[in-house]
């Protein structure tokens, strides 16, 4: 199990290895934790910024860094949720889109 931990509430959620961040909403029963759209990288709602523990994460796929760069969040600290698999500690911050 690893430790995701969701600021700025803090609040920590353990997943098992590899498990996508949309478990989250499963985990937290309706919880604010991070909003998903599309699920599948097409849509922006679910941007994260990374903390610590980017490479807990998996690999930021092309697709994922130009898509969120064309959005405005071109730093490597910036995420779609719904890309990403637990693969150790992590700590993230949800980032409110318009």
């Amino acid at each position: 199990m690893f430790k995701l931990t969701l600021m700025p509430q803090s609040l920590e959620v353990l997943l098992p290895a590899n498990s996508p961040l949309t478990e989250l909403e499963f985990e937290l029963h309706g919880q604010e934790s991070i909003p998903f759209g599309c699920r599948s990288g097409a849509c922006g709602a679910c941007i994260i910024e990374v903390v610590s523990g980017a490479e807990a994460l998996g690999a930021r796929a092309p697709s994922e860094r130009d898509f969120l760069a064309s959005l405005g969040f071109d730093g490597g600290q910036f995420r779609l949720a719904c890309q990403c698999r637990l693969m150790g500690d992590a700590v993230v911050t949800a980032i409110a889109t318009p």
